[in-house]
């Protein structure tokens, strides 16, 4: 009889919770708002900056740094996750995200009074390593406020939080720029913060604790290693002035040496050696990444440059992204939880190539110059497809004790390649500097390339999925 009322339970189970699962039921409503509005402040900075940075550069006379200040940001951002991970796992959620908080506005204001390009690069490293403890935290209250058949939706809501931030926060930076100055656009972030703030206070005491074991904090000092190793390796793809070419080289093996070291500790095993399941859903979310954020950093350069935009004008192209972001994290939600999602991320790979692969029409004279925002608009609908669903996927496969561990590994992975990504790419735009100045033929390479990365991940993406193994028969 107890078997039988438990098995009735089970069932009933189920038609309970679905008559429940909306993300703003008063058991989740707390939860929902403050989320979204920190995710809104990620958002805001995120799109402000990459409106600005044109400016920036040219105001320092530092074209030939332009990509270090987004893989600085990138990363430092290592080390955040890291730390984040595992303050998550052993105490819960709140302290990861108060510091993340408060480190990312401070780097933000440091950035404000920036006096030189060395100064700003160094201040989106601070800003990265709040930035890093922040999404890493915010993963895992989504994993620990939210049951299973509604983090889908969770994440479909993380991508629409983006959309009001990335029509305003372009116009707002870039009106600052025009008429006051780049500066104010770091200034706002902290008054930004304010509201997140006050929202999550509650809610992170709710969903607060963990396994209180010291566990994995030897995971950070391979997170230092990983952080310089991809440093140095960035810094060799530079290729410094007045240094041979063999110092280049030894730098670039000596970081990579430090990247394989701590990528061995941070990442699942077997995520390079792309074994099924869980390591190779990590490793996706990186290839993906470096694609699609390697190419979107040189849109409004290139726009500025090759077609004459004023700043506003590229602003408005990069606000197109969060709609078509949330489109293809909305799409994604309307899949049942318990599918699998390695055809969902194939499918939104293929379609972030094919928008991405487009973005070389947008610097041709003839063609108007919406056809930018139409390319750009594809790709991030793939990338809204992709994203949430190896979030889904990773939390899936992950026990609850390691949910902040692989939450910040999806982070790491995503900033080991990206940055590695635009390390590459900022060089060859670099070299195209050094030698005259950047043709519209060097962001079409540039954007060809990340293309071809989107193609990769396409074909890697069954790997994802983890195949049941049929039990041999036994003998009679």
């Amino acid at each position: 009889m107890p078997g039988d009322l438990q098995q009735a339970a089970s069932r009933q189970a189920p038609r309970s919770r679905r008559s429940v699962l909306s993300l703003f039921a008063p058991q989740y409503r707390a939860a929902t708002i403050g989320v979204v509005a920190a995710m809104t402040l990620f958002a805001f900075e995120g799109m402000a900056v990459a409106t600005v940075m044109p400016v920036v550069a040219m105001e320092f006379d530092g074209l030939g740094l332009y990509a270090w200040a987004f893989s600085a940001y990138v990363a430092l951002s290592l080390v955040g996750m890291v730390v984040s991970g595992t303050w998550c796992d052993r105490d819960g959620p709140r302290r990861a995200m108060w510091v993340g908080l408060w480190v990312f506005a401070g780097g933000a204001v440091v950035a404000g009074v920036a006096w030189s390009m060395p100064v700003l690069i160094a201040a989106r490293g601070l800003q990265g390593l709040g930035g890093g403890a922040l999404i890493v935290a915010t993963y895992v209250l989504i994993a620990r406020a939210f049951p299973e058949d509604l983090r889908p939706k969770a994440f479909s809501l993380l991508a629409a939080a983006w959309v009001v931030p990335a029509i305003v926060g372009p116009l707002i930076a870039a009106w600052l720029t025009e008429t006051l100055s780049w500066r104010f656009a770091f200034w706002l972030v902290p008054f930004v913060l304010v509201l997140p703030a006050l929202l999550l206070r509650k809610i992170l005491r709710e969903h607060d604790g963990g396994t209180g074991e010291r566990g994995r904090s030897g995971r950070i000092v391979p997170a230092l290693v990983t952080a310089a190793g991809l440093t140095l390796a960035m810094a060799s793809f530079m290729r410094p002035a007045g240094l041979p070419l063999w110092v280049d080289l030894l730098g670039l093996g000596v970081g990579l040496l430090m990247l394989a070291y701590g990528v061995r500790v941070l990442l699942p095993a077997g995520a390079f050696r792309l074994r099924r399941g869980l390591p190779m859903t990590v490793l996706m979310r990186g290839l993906l990444a470096g694609a699609f954020f390697g190419a979107e950093a040189f849109i409004p350069l290139a726009l500025v440059e090759q077609r004459g935009f004023t700043v506003t004008m590229a602003g408005l192209v990069l606000s197109v992204s969060a709609l078509g972001w949330w489109v293809g994290s909305y799409t994604q939600s309307r899949i049942p939880e318990s599918t699998d999602r390695s055809s969902t991320v194939r499918i939104g790979a293929l379609v972030m190539a094919t928008g991405i692969a487009s973005l070389p029409l947008c610097l041709v004279p003839s063609v108007p110059a919406v056809v930018c925002a139409v390319s750009y608009f594809i790709a991030s609908v793939g990338m809204g497809l992709c994203f949430p669903s190896i979030a889904v996927q990773t939390l899936r496969l992950s026990p609850v004790d390691e949910q902040g561990t692989n939450s910040a590994a999806l982070q790491i992975s995503d900033a080991i390649l990206s940055s590695l990504a635009l390390g590459i790419l900022g060089a060859i735009h670099a070299a195209a500097v050094a030698s005259g100045g950047a043709t519209t033929t060097t962001y079409d390479v540039l954007w060809w390339l990340a293309a071809g990365v989107g193609i990769v991940a396409a074909v890697l993406a069954a790997r994802m999925k983890v195949v049941a193994r049929t039990p041999a028969p036994h003998a009679s």
